[in-house]
């Protein structure tokens, strides 16, 4: 008999330098699997690619602890999962579903139209790699919920700003944890092709011109592999982008 997962446990912080960090730490010191660690505020978020994630207080802070011990190769998949889930926890909050949208690899992205989409929520993963396996995981979620720092370079929204609902970082956790427990079983059941629909369905659609570390690569979207690594069409090739900053064009 498969045994029960363990129940989530919830800790909540006034303050922290970064819930990402802090469960780092936990999993060094053995912490077991499914932990949820939210922060009212942080003073040293960490957004992708070593950005400051600028942290007042409001916003949804928090991070999660796994110990998925699976194939390293297969950790996109929890990149798309965190992103999927995250989505729909949200998404009964906002007025309508098509003012949401996943953008490859950890990106919400939100508007009241497709022209005027930004950023409302990113998500990070730092990794705890064994004998090429994922001993732990740990995915930080960031969203803005009532303000929207700016970030150089890059459109910011809100849920206050789309006309949302109010949601306190007490009413998404839960939501977002019993869509994590979703989709996380079927990573191992059937190799993910249900999560990868349901990820391309909320996603930017295939022949958007996606440009990859502020230019390096350009093209368009072609889809997700069986990984979750992103296929980027050029010409007639298609590129299988396995990390990497991706902007819509």
């Amino acid at each position: 008999m498969t045994p029960l997962p363990l129940p989530w446990r919830i800790e909540r912080y006034d303050s922290l330098d970064s819930t990402s960090d802090f469960c780092v730490e936990r999993a060094r010191q053995g912490e077991p699997d499914r932990l949820m660690v939210i922060a009212a505020r942080q003073t040293a978020g960490r957004g992708r690619a070593g950005r400051v994630w600028a942290s007042p207080e409001g916003n949804f802070y928090a991070s999660i602890l796994l110990r998925p011990n699976i194939p390293a190769t297969h950790g996109g998949l929890f990149a798309l999962m965190a992103g999927l889930s995250l989505l729909e926890a949200l998404a009964p909050f906002l007025p309508a579903l098509d003012h949401l949208a996943l953008k490859w690899p950890n990106d919400i992205m939100a508007g009241k139209g497709k022209a005027d989409f930004a950023k409302l929520a990113g998500i990070l993963l730092d990794a705890a790699i064994e004998a090429d396996r994922i001993a732990s995981l740990v995915i930080g979620f960031g969203v803005n919920l009532v303000s929207a720092p700016e970030i150089p370079g890059r459109a910011t929204t809100s849920l206050a700003a789309l006309g949302g609902q109010v949601v306190t970082p007490d009413l998404l956790a839960p939501r977002l944890c019993a869509r994590l427990d979703h989709w996380q079983p079927g990573l191992a059941t059937d190799d993910a092709a249900a999560l990868r629909a349901a990820w391309q369905h909320h996603a930017h659609k295939p022949g958007v011109s996606l440009s990859v570390d502020a230019g390096r690569i350009t093209g368009t979207y072609a889809g997700i592999d069986a990984d979750g690594s992103l296929l980027l069409r050029q010409g007639e090739d298609v590129t299988i982008i396995r990390s990497g900053d991706v902007a819509l064009l």
